[in-house]
């Protein structure tokens, strides 16, 4: 049975609104702008995106916010969804910015896969000041000033990277920049353009040439690439179990510590903790502690968990939680999978439901790409 793509569905309902009526934005001119006749049309861009995945309705499992936010559309669609916040509308019975990260919030619990969201570059910053740095969005453009990089080039065109998801097609992901603008200094001719951070989006995918397949990857240079963006995100007094295989071994090449290729290591703050660990050595080690693993997938099959090692418990991976496992990959060695997706064996079928969905997989410096690990049943 393929695991279900969860999909949270927001709509800022205010976005757009100024920009027919010549009001440079819909900051805080929301009632003015109904007022001199604007229409909102956010839901209608997001319609266009959704029309673009309804074809993969069953695949999908849909998250919203509640009424104008994202459930009185989905439900118009004939979708079945859950409902994560319903909005605290003012007196005009407008919603508000914070109506839009209460929203975001509600949806952590739930971890969806991707966040697709209309607005424009207020509704970005929002997300940005909302979501985990590796939650992937993507925006529907709807508003009035679209600066930001994390929006589609088309409502159908944010629709068409979605499909590309949801059919398990290889995405790569990049941090794009949420840029906005003084809509004060706007309305009075003078563009004042900030960055304020970045966002984790679906990108088109660049692929790396595939020299051969299988073994050991022939041009290293991705290799270290990989390495030096795992090493950069280590946080200090973590434990970090590096998994066995030569893309991990990369990592450990790279901060010059030995390594056992077709073991298991544990190291914290740069140095090593204890090499070629049992599985019971593991354990030990790492109860009570903060702790993530780094595993990569077998060329060719695509075990990231059950295949050389076992030291890589059932019990161990309940114990870390899988928001804990990072994976590493080139795009070459994931291209050459079936289907492009990722399997686990743990033994413990329950915990091999529990794995399955789609994880971020470090494929470069700073490149990721959307991968899916399959429920094996």
């Amino acid at each position: 049975m393929s695991v279900k793509f969860k999909l949270a569905i927001l709509i800022n309902p205010l976005a757009g609104l100024g920009g027919s009526v010549a009001l440079k934005g819909s900051d805080n001119v929301a009632a003015k702008a109904l007022s001199l006749g604007a229409v909102a049309k956010s839901a209608e861009r997001m319609e266009q995106a959704l029309s673009q995945v309804l074809c993969y309705r069953d695949r999908i499992e849909w998250g919203c916010a509640g009424g104008a936010m994202g459930a009185d559309l989905l439900s118009e669609l004939g979708v079945e969804f859950q409902q994560f916040y319903a909005p605290n509308l003012d007196d005009n019975h407008f919603t508000n910015a914070e109506d839009t990260k209460h929203a975001l919030l509600a949806f952590k619990q739930w971890q969806p896969d991707l966040i697709l969201f209309a607005g424009g570059d207020g509704t970005a910053r929002d997300v940005y000041d909302t979501v985990d740095e590796q939650q992937v969005v993507l925006g529907v453009p709807a508003g009035v000033k679209i600066h930001s990089g994390v929006y589609g080039v088309s409502p159908r065109a944010a629709g068409k990277v979605v499909e590309q998801l949801i059919s398990g097609e290889l995405v790569s992901l990049m941090e794009a920049d949420v840029m906005d603008i003084d809509e004060v200094a706007f309305r009075q001719g003078t563009v004042k353009a900030k960055r304020f951070g970045e966002l984790l989006v679906p990108a088109e995918l660049r692929y790396i040439q595939a020299v051969k397949s299988g073994g050991k990857e022939s041009d290293h240079l991705v290799l270290a690439d990989i390495a030096a963006s795992v090493i950069e995100d280590m946080q200090d007094d973590t434990l970090y179990v590096m998994g066995s295989g030569s893309t991990v071994a990369a990592v450990m090449d790279e901060l010059q510590l030995p390594n056992t290729l077709l073991g298991v290591d544990v190291i914290k703050n740069g140095a090593l903790v204890a090499q070629d660990v049992s599985a019971q050595e593991l354990i030990r080690l790492c109860r009570g502690q903060a702790c993530k693993l780094i595993v990569t997938a077998i060329g060719g099959q695509g075990h990231i968990l059950g295949r050389g090692n076992q030291q890589l418990s059932a019990d161990f991976i309940k114990m870390l939680g899988k928001e804990n496992i990072e994976i590493i990959a080139t795009k070459t060695k994931l291209t050459a999978l079936k289907d492009n997706r990722l399997l686990v064996d743990s033994g413990d079928p329950e915990l091999d439901h529990y794995l399955s969905g789609f994880y971020r997989v470090t494929s470069g410096y700073r490149d990721y790409v959307m991968a899916q690990v399959a429920n094996p049943e």
